[in-house]
């Protein structure tokens, strides 16, 4: 390894320097090895060679035999050779201009535009990752990649580690930790990633327990305790302990991606704590190693507790037992000395929890579970404001609930979550057990009576209850952006004062909000008097820095003033740990140094956090972006055009890396599902677009190699752009890097092959039947897939013999004025022509005559979802032109395959922002049955009465929803939900080179079990061609699109083609 850093393995392994292994999840796919030498070699075999020139403009024009003619007269063939040659392999052009975006990827001297000098990252020692490698048998990391992956975590604050190591046990654990000895590096064990208050960050060696360490070992049912490992998902142990009728009772909002050792570290709670309390109320026991290479077991009566711990706590009694507030079930700030009191049962477990990873390093847990409820339900109470509620929240506690959580209307942005809410600005949820279903909803409506509410509701259905609560659940991300839009942040998130207090407090909190000129929209736990709040601070701005620190020293006054704890659930960290002397005094901050030191003399365990600490306004993570926006292709409207900005919109709240059961509709991340690495989920991307701007670990800019194989396995299904509580849009900012990336050079052979799609099968079509008898011919298919950089193991998609087009300029046209007009997608008019047909039949019979749009029109969506941007903004501006006789008449587009849909509702107006055209046919799109439920809402499909199954397009379930299809579906009786998810293909996903693997594994998460469970006689429905496509391959079975199954149905028969024209082609 290089002195530069980089991956290490002194026992030798792979050429990239990991040491292979089986992985935490099995074999999973999508790892690819990185190459070193001249050249990056991508999936599809081609080397690439940037060789300085510029990027074609998007004025070429397209001609007849597929070339495109670029401005100088050279033609560009479809296979991407140009006129001027270029050697594979010739080395990366250097020099200070480097590649990048402007600002952030390139160089002007020693720094970048827009960066503050003075902040460069830490140089990773290859001699400690050499010696990481030779002592650990799980993965070293010191490559850039894995350490921009680490730099922040779900507060504001961004440190750079040295290496990433991910121990197999806890002999590793212990190597890793006596090799940081040697070497004097510091050391911050990390879990999901979720910290709110900077504590999984760090500027040493990053211990990541999540790859390796997450099995539940043991589950003692006749005891209630379960023995866990530090990096098991939440969500998996109460799996593992669900047959026995137990759960563990704290469940933070993260449950389906935070992980056990990261809830100890932080002390961790959630809306249940009214009934099971904290972290440390049910954790038996812990093993711990220290940085100094002690092994301990701790629990009661001091057991495993350093020397000197007993004697510290011995010596000020008075001080600690008088020292924390009484009456506060939400005590999380600093360190819990008061578990080691004696009338407590001096607890050394119970201490080391919430200790925020400064003591040691957990390698195994024993925690206690508690009975699950048989059943539940949920009483829902609307008052007139948050205070009114958190009022009321005291006086329910002593009917015994199981949750008490509180919010007001502000986070409550969605009209159909809205809709689903009683009367009222705000609301608690209070969630009652019972053995039975009867009896959990009579404790729900004792609760209603015994409240004083405007209005209320009682839930029980499961449906509905997790409906209700994904509204609570998704407020941490909604939070992040107050109602206009603007930015709001972490930094005071979970403030806790005795409960009878809160109603005060909060009004409290609103004045001094309004006295800074600040906002922000409280929710949380009311029934423990913990409260969150994101606000509106401009920590990318100097003065609005200083206002974040004076606004943080008085609100921790105010806090104390209420009796209550800087911290009521996510720890202190980097956040409010300087604030402590204001809540506990010198005396009791000064013996949490000392107790610090017991356990960790050298100050190595995550330094900068609780003991100690970093300044709250040091180590912000926005120091280090551009200060002016870089050159962009995308118009980002809602980000005021600025990609950093979009980038930043990613606060880690880590909902794309949910474990567990898929359930319900989300798509989002199929990738990360499909691989488990974090580098694969939309919070990875845009980390990693995080440091690609900062330019300090992620130097190559819109060139980065680290960059583009993350891309690499995104499906640009768009799920995060609904899915994302903060509508993180990863798909667009993979177009946009790859636009910028291979500007100017070589791209892979599939964005030629399938970019330019539209074009290629405008020339194919003709010579359909021979292309299809080719395609049947092995040696040939091999060679065409090889050349268009198609995966070997798919099969070429068959081309109609007749278009959609060539169909409809021969068919009798009803009589009258069209009503809207059908959109002549690409692939339903040269793949499947019979939706199309289907589509016109079913409208007209529902009397909705229709026409096609004149002239040669496209989305331009193969063109963005290969990065070619300036292309799909000319193939845009023709479709608009051939479009300005239909936006005249304004008329409804409808758009039959939900992605060209989607693209024309989003991609178009984001790339052309200044065309008011764009945002006029954005307007005008309609999905098929959106079309039938606006023009003829009085129409009656025919019934069909059996079971459906499928998937619901993830483009349609982001961008344009799927209401309309769902009511569509139920008045025509085809019974039963589609599946979420992400079918894999994809578009050219699935069919390119290297992705196979993952494109199977991404329909083996939900689409394929789905159909392999269906009933005999259940209609297959797929409204996307490419869910058809991989239903076909994978399963051997045929779906349909809805247009063709009501088309069947119809009593009437097609309309017939005019006298003289041929007989309809089959589409396959």
């Amino acid at each position: 390894m290089g002195d530069t850093g980089g991956r290490s393995d002194a026992r030798g392994g792979r050429p990239d320097g990991r040491r292979k292994g089986p992985d935490r999840h099995g074999e999973r796919p999508g790892r690819r090895e990185e190459r070193s030498g001249g050249r990056e070699e991508k999936p599809d075999g081609h080397a690439e060679t940037p060789d300085g020139r510029e990027e074609k403009p998007d004025g070429r024009e397209e001609m007849p035999d597929g070339r495109e003619e670029m401005p100088d007269g050279r033609e560009e063939m479809p296979d991407g050779r140009g006129e001027r040659a270029r050697e594979h392999g010739a080395p990366r052009a250097a020099g200070p201009e480097g590649a990048g975006p402007r600002g952030a990827g390139r160089r002007s001297g020693p720094g970048r535009p827009g960066r503050r000098p003075g902040r460069d990252a830490p140089v990773p020692d290859a001699e400690l990752a050499r010696a990481l490698g030779a002592a650990v048998r799980g993965e070293v990391d010191a490559g850039p990649g894995a350490r921009a992956l680490a730099t922040m975590d779900a507060s504001n604050y961004r440190r750079v580690p040295l290496a990433v190591v991910a121990p197999r046990d806890a002999d590793d654990i212990a190597a890793a930790l006596a090799v940081c000895r040697e070497h004097g590096a510091p050391v911050v064990a990390r879990g999901g990633g979720t910290s709110i208050g900077g504590q999984a960050t760090g500027t040493g060696v990053v211990l990541d327990l999540t790859r390796h360490l997450r099995a539940v070992l043991d589950v003692d049912p006749a005891a209630r305790t379960a023995t866990v490992q530090p990096g098991v998902v939440l969500d998996r142990l109460r799996e593992a302990v669900r047959p026995y009728g137990l759960t563990f009772g704290p469940d933070p909002s993260t449950h389906s991606r935070c992980t056990l050792g990261g809830m100890i570290g932080n002390n961790a709670c959630g809306a249940h704590s009214v009934a099971w309390g904290t972290t440390a109320d049910n954790v038996r026991e812990l093993t711990v190693h220290t940085y100094r290479g002690a092994a301990l077991r701790l629990g009661p009566d001091g057991r495993g507790a350093p020397d000197g711990v007993a004697e510290l706590v011995r010596g000020h009694l008075a001080a600690i037992r008088t020292g924390f507030p009484p009456g506060l079930p939400r005590r999380i700030s600093g360190y819990a000395l008061d578990a080691l009191l004696p009338e407590r049962g001096a607890d050394t477990a119970r201490a080391f929890c919430g200790s925020e990873g400064t003591l040691g390093v957990v390698s195994e847990a024993v925690v206690r579970l508690v009975e699950e409820p048989a059943a539940r339900a949920l009483a829902v109470l609307g008052y007139a404001d948050e205070s009114a509620a958190a009022e009321a929240a005291p006086g329910l506690l002593p009917l015994g609930p199981l949750t008490v959580e509180g919010m007001a209307e502000d986070l409550v942005r969605d009209p159909a979550a809205r809709a689903r809410l009683p009367r009222g600005a705000a609301w608690l949820f209070v969630e009652t057990g019972g053995a039975s279903p009867a009896e959990a909803a009579a404790h729900a409506r004792a609760v209603l009576r015994a409240a004083d509410a405007l209005d209320g509701a009682v839930v029980a259905d499961p449906a509905g209850r997790r409906a209700l609560w994904r509204v609570r659940e998704d407020a941490a991300g909604t939070a992040t952006r107050t109602p206009d839009g603007a930015e709001a942040w972490p930094g005071w998130e979970d403030c806790a004062v005795p409960p009878a207090r809160l109603g005060p407090y909060l009004r409290d909190f609103r004045a001094l909000l309004a006295a800074h000129g600040l906002r922000g929209t409280p929710y949380g736990h009311f029934g423990d008097g913990c409260v969150h709040a994101r606000i509106d601070f401009r920590l990318d701005d100097p003065d609005g820095v200083r206002r974040f620190r004076r606004f943080s020293e008085e609100l921790a006054d105010l806090v104390v003033a209420h009796g209550g704890s800087l911290s009521g659930e996510h720890g202190d960290g980097m956040a409010r740990a300087e604030l402590l002397p204001r809540m506990y005094g010198d005396e009791l901050v000064a013996l949490f140094g000392r107790f610090k030191d017991l356990w960790d003399p050298d100050g190595a365990m995550n330094p900068g956090v609780l003991a100690r600490p970093a300044p709250l306004d040091a180590n912000l993570r926005f120091d280090v972006l551009p200060r002016t926006p870089v050159d962009v292709a995308f118009g980002y409207p809602d980000d005021g055009g600025d990609f950093g900005t979009a980038v930043r919109r990613c606060v880690g709240v880590a909902k794309c890396r949910a474990e567990g059961p898929a359930a319900g509709p989300d798509v989002m991340c199929p990738s990360y599902r499909a691989t488990g690495e974090e580098r694969h989920s939309t919070r990875g991307r845009a980390r990693l677009l995080h440091e690609m701007l900062a330019g300090e670990v992620v130097t190559g800019g819109w060139r980065s190699p680290e960059v583009r194989d993350a891309l690499d396995l995104c499906l640009s299904c768009k799920g995060c752009r609904s899915d994302c509580p903060v509508g993180v849009d990863m798909a667009t900012y993979k177009a946009e890097f790859l636009h910028h990336h291979y500007a100017g050079r070589l791209r892979p052979a599939a964005h030629y092959a399938m970019g330019s799609l539209p074009a290629l099968l405008r020339l194919a079509s003709p010579a359909a039947p021979l292309l299809n008898a080719a395609a049947r011919v092995r040696p040939l298919a091999a060679l065409a897939k090889r050349a268009a950089g198609v995966a070997p193991e798919r099969e070429l998609p068959v081309l109609a013999r007749r278009t959609f087009r060539a169909w409809a300029s021969r068919r009798t046209a009803p009589e009258g004025a069209p009503r809207a007009y059908v959109w002549p997608d690409t692939f339903t008019d040269r793949f499947t022509p019979s939706v199309g047909r289907a589509a016109v039949t079913v409208l007209e019979a529902a009397g909705v005559p229709v026409a096609l749009p004149p002239g040669r029109v496209c989305c331009g969506l193969t063109y963005v979802s290969t990065g070619r941007l300036d292309r799909a903004r000319a193939v845009m501006r023709r479709t608009l032109d051939a479009l300005d006789p239909v936006l005249a008449r304004g008329l409804p587009l409808v758009v039959l395959e939900p992605s060209c849909a989607a693209a024309l509702r989003t991609d178009l107006p984001e790339l052309l922002p200044g065309d008011p055209r764009a945002r006029a046919v954005a307007g005008s799109v309609r999905t098929f049955a959106q079309a039938l439920e606006e023009l003829a809402p009085d129409w009656s499909p025919p019934r069909l009465d059996r079971p459906a199954a499928g998937q619901t397009h993830c483009h349609q379930h982001a961008v344009l929803g799927d209401a309309a299809e769902r009511r569509l579906r139920e008045r025509a009786g085809l019974t039963g939900e589609l599946s979420g998810g992400c079918c894999g293909l994809a578009g050219n996903f699935g069919f390119e080179r290297g992705h196979y693997e993952v494109s199977v594994a991404c329909a083996e998460d939900r689409l394929l079990p789905a159909v392999r469970a269906a009933a005999r006689g259940t209609e297959l429905l797929a409204d996307g061609f490419s869910c058809r496509t991989q239903l076909a391959q994978l399963a051997g079975a045929r779906a349909r699109h809805l247009a063709e199954v009501l088309a069947e149905a119809l009593p009437v028969a097609p309309a017939a083609p005019r006298p003289g024209a041929p007989p309809s082609d089959a589409a396959r």
